[in-house]
């Protein structure tokens, strides 16, 4: 990093969601405490301004915390989708990395977006992760949660149950393991992560009597990963790593599956968890929760994850190597 201060890009999410009521929120209370980091929050500044009153906030926008405003296609109504406001939320997102590629921004973060309506505008999209790894040219990106000290990474994700099986192959895991291992050294500075590698059965496959994945699949890429100087162990029972003396041992948990490894992380820190991914050319920290649309413009929303999520990013901006 050469910027002083790092300078951030945070985009504001589905406008019907909780995104801009939590921006808001956020941008509150980063100019109370005088943050040592720059926020540019991308989205629509009429949205913004009426969300903050309806929050009975003083206005946002100041020193270390501005608004760079991107018009609505349409008004937008808490609680209530609308698919012509689709491309505009992608569109947040493409500036933020553009921003971040050209160097204009130190990082980027994402409010949540809902997957739904941007399917029913007839843009076929999956997820924030595998969007930003397309556009940046990553054909294997890895979601990663962290809360208080536990780190959980995914081997697959948004997947049906039916189909991860055999989206795990020898090769996805060689991948998965040398970019987690990259990535913790690189932009955590842990020097020798150690990686706690599940198992996709229970009982990590009962030697073969529950399933043969842990023996055919997960064991070699993990002794592949030894050889190449990773600290990679397993394949572990997922209900007997995620204990508190297992945890102590490990760095990050790499789970076989979205519900593996996440339903215990969530439990260990929802409201203050950060969704990073990693593989990108860039910083990328979300949220780890959606949209909200019921607590929208209520001033019920938990601004936690969010404000972990920024000040995560500006952490990571910071240590990266």
């Amino acid at each position: 990093m050469t910027r002083a201060r790092p300078r951030l890009a945070l985009t504001c999410g589905e406008p019907a969601g909780i995104g801009p009521d939590i921006c808001a929120l956020i941008g509150r209370q980063l100019l109370e405490e005088g943050a040592d980091f720059d926020v540019v929050c991308l989205g629509d500044a009429t949205l913004l301004a009426a969300r903050t009153q309806q929050l009975g906030l003083k206005p946002v926008a100041g020193a270390g915390f501005t608004v760079r405003h991107h018009p609505l296609a349409v008004a937008a109504v808490p609680g209530r989708l609308d698919p012509r406001n689709a491309r505009w939320v992608l569109d947040l997102l493409d500036q933020a990395l553009g921003g971040c590629r050209n160097g204009e921004y130190d990082a980027m973060i994402t409010a949540p977006v809902q997957k739904s309506v941007i399917n029913d505008a007839g843009v076929a999209f999956t997820g924030h992760t595998e969007y930003l790894a397309q556009h940046c040219g990553v054909a294997r990106p890895v979601m990663m949660l962290a809360a208080d000290g536990l780190r959980v990474a995914l081997a697959t994700t948004h997947l049906p149950l039916r189909d991860v099986s055999a989206a795990i192959s020898g090769s996805s895991l060689d991948e998965i393991l040398d970019i987690v291992h990259r990535d913790l050294r690189t932009k955590w500075g842990i020097g020798a992560p150690r990686i706690a590698v599940c198992g996709l059965n229970p009982h990590a496959g009962e030697s073969g009597h529950l399933g043969r994945e842990e023996i055919d699949t997960i064991a070699p890429a993990i002794a592949r990963a030894q050889a190449r100087g990773i600290a990679a162990t397993g394949p572990w029972p997922a209900d007997t790593i995620f204990t508190p003396r297992q945890l102590g041992h490990f760095d990050v948990v790499l789970a076989m599956f979205h519900d593996q490894g996440l339903p215990v992380l969530k439990y260990a820190g929802f409201g203050s968890a950060v969704n990073v991914t990693l593989g990108l050319p860039i910083i990328r920290t979300s949220v780890d929760h959606g949209t909200a649309l019921d607590l929208a413009g209520t001033g019920q929303a938990e601004h936690g994850s969010l404000l972990a999520a920024v000040r995560m990013a500006a952490q990571l901006v910071r240590s990266t190597t």
